[in-house]
């Protein structure tokens, strides 16, 4: 019965009202509430039960109820897709084939074919399926021309060769080229060299541009909280393309995202890799306290006054000087600490954790190039081409930013869900703006953090500004619940009025999907003054909910505050989102900010390391067949 509701999704502090569940009339006997609550509900059998006369009753035991719970999703272990070898024996050609007749001089395919017999080719099963499918149409060389390799074959190796610079391995797309030298005394080794080649390179032409279309990893394989769209491709038009074009280079090179995020993150990774790696590097995982001591202080002390400008100096310049060399974390070095997180836009606690270490010493070269990999690989998943128009919440930076006409016009911070309720990574089109909303709460929310407090006390709901809705939409009373008796199966929606304590505040802004997650007001505001925001049940609270309606619905703020203040604030009012507007729920440890500079981000939910994990098996079991 609980493996059953793991599919409602992520737990989210918005979710669709009377999603999974409302329509489902309460069948629970009686046998199965003693069986979960050990309830005592049969009058028991005094002729059994009676104790005998004199005798001293027995104590009652009672095993106090488990609640039950909803678990959210998981993350995998990840399999990549297996190699298979291509059946060259069944590429077939029909005897009277003479539409394909080879050249008078040069290697001919029909007699080169059977020489593939003993060679084995391991490639994805959908590569190895194309090959022979396209090779039975069109029985003649792409890559070769007479005894050599053509200028097509060379356009298309060149490109395999470059795919690090797309983040790629350049060893899963690894081909043995012929030498240019052979003996015409032997052109039957010559004929099987080149159908060798000829087959290897469409296979590895193939995965490459399987690969820069949609990505080396399945994103859904990871997780449950990954959640994109299968990206099919025709491979054996895919061939075609290549056999009809002399600059096949091109049309490989057209498979990669195209968008200015991809672009300058690739000119990242090409730097990145040119560059000198930081001279002082310090432990990213340094926690240190007024009081405390550590190494790793002083070598933050030491970056802090080699890149202060003057008026840091001026302010701060001979409380460093005195503290060079430095290894405990004295008092007076507090307020030169708060500045410095105050510089790079982090909360001036005083307290030096990863966040604040990742801001002053940055990321070491090495971890930045890897999160600049991941992205890559992340925006395969994605459309080519993301809208000149559109919303990108980066949950891993707890921002979200609003692009017109491919122009950053709005950022703002964010809060979005915590470790184990996290937000899922998706993307969508915005719907609606919903103005003085109902809160309905998630199933998950419901028997997870409510029943507990609902088995204590039935009108918890009532006094607390909630409404309790039965399968048929009437409005109940919690108190008149027997919230006891259902287990995860509560047939009934639970909804907070709108209002100023509700948890959506004044508005929330859907693009419905179903993990019912969506951005949404607070009236929790002081969380967005943290560094790690991280708090919610999944969705996404907006640090201005009402620039981002605004901007959405392509009005002036002040109407959208008209919208919220006027009329009755206790009932709900919606306004559609005219534009074609995309959102993308993203996940991003390297991302290019607003002014084109590229920030990183700490792995708050561990999906870079999941991600490089899959990345590791796909290439060893790539690997494993060259």
């Amino acid at each position: 019965m609980l493996k059953s509701m793991r599919k409602s999704g992520l737990v989210c502090m918005a979710a669709v009202l009377f999603a999974g569940g409302m329509g489902q009339a309460h069948a629970q006997s009686d046998n199965l509430f003693d069986m979960l609550f050990g309830g005592g509900m049969r009058k028991p059998d005094r002729a059994r039960s009676e104790p005998p006369r004199n005798a001293q009753p027995a104590p009652v035991k009672r095993s106090p109820a488990k609640a039950p719970k909803i678990s959210g999703p998981s993350y995998y272990s990840y399999k990549p897709e297996p190699l298979v070898p291509v059946a060259f024996s069944e590429i077939s050609i029909p005897a009277t084939e003479d539409t394909f007749a080879p050249a008078l001089e040069g290697v001919s395919f029909r007699e080169a074919l059977p020489m593939l017999e003993g060679v084995e080719l391991y490639a994805e099963k959908e590569i190895t399926e194309a090959i022979v499918a396209f090779y039975s149409k069109r029985p003649d060389f792409i890559w070769v021309s007479g005894h050599q390799i053509n200028e097509r074959a060379r356009r298309v190796l060149r490109v395999l060769s470059e795919a690090s610079s797309h983040g790629l391995s350049d060893v899963d797309y690894t081909v043995g080229v012929p030498s240019s030298d052979f003996s015409y005394d032997d052109l039957a080794s010559r004929q099987k060299e080149l159908i060798r080649f000829e087959m290897t390179l469409t296979a590895r032409a193939l995965r490459y541009a399987r690969d820069a279309h949609a990505g080396r990893v399945k994103p859904n394989k990871l997780s449950g909280y990954h959640d994109f769209p299968e990206k099919p491709m025709d491979l054996v038009q895919s061939i075609g393309f290549m056999a009809n074009m002399t600059e096949a280079d091109r049309y490989l090179e057209g498979l990669h995202p195209r968008n200015d995020d991809y672009r300058q993150l690739r000119a990242e990774l090409e730097v990145l890799r040119g560059a000198a790696e930081r001279e002082i590097i310090v432990d990213p995982k340094t926690i240190v306290r007024p009081g405390g001591k550590s190494a790793e202080f002083a070598k933050l002390l030491k970056i802090i006054e080699r890149d202060a400008d003057d008026a840091f100096l001026k302010a701060h310049g001979a409380m460093l000087k005195d503290h060079q060399g430095s290894e405990a974390y004295d008092e007076a070095l507090v307020p030169v600490i708060k500045a410095a997180q105050e510089s790079h836009g982090l909360k001036p606690d005083g307290i030096i954790g990863p966040r604040t270490v990742a801001a002053i010493a940055g990321v070491s070269k090495t971890a930045r190039i890897e999160k600049v990999l991941y992205t890559l690989e992340r925006l395969r998943w994605h459309p080519s081409e993301l809208g000149d128009t559109r919303v990108v919440i980066n949950a891993a930076a707890f921002n979200v930013d609003f692009f017109e006409n491919g122009k950053p016009r709005l950022s703002m911070r964010t809060v979005v869900g915590r470790n184990s309720n996290q937000t899922t990574f998706f993307y969508d089109k915005l719907e609606t703006v919903e103005f003085n909303p109902y809160w309905g709460v998630p199933r998950s929310i419901i028997v997870n953090e409510m029943l507990p407090k609902l088995w204590r006390d039935p009108s918890y709901l009532d006094r607390n500004g909630y409404e309790v809705i039965n399968s048929q939409g009437r409005k109940v009373s919690s108190s008149s619940v027997n919230w006891g008796r259902y287990g995860a199966n509560v047939p009934f929606g639970v909804r907070q009025k709108p209002g100023r304590s509700n948890a959506l505040g004044e508005l929330k802004i859907l693009f419905p999907n179903r993990h019912a997650i969506y951005m949404h007001d607070t009236p929790a505001k002081s969380l967005f003054q943290r560094d790690t925001r991280a708090f919610s049940h999944g969705c996404v609270r907006l640090a201005d909910p009402r620039a981002m309606a605004a901007a959405v619905l392509d009005v002036s703020v002040d109407e959208v505050s008209r919208a919220i203040e006027t009329g009755d604030r206790s009932r709900p009012t919606r306004r559609k989102v005219e534009r074609d507007i995309p959102v993308y729920v993203g996940y991003f440890t390297a991302w290019p900010q607003t002014d084109g500079v590229i920030a990183y981000h700490g792995d708050i939910y561990e999906r870079d390391a999941h991600l490089k994990a899959a990345l590791e098996k796909t290439t060893d079991i790539r690997s494993s067949s060259i």
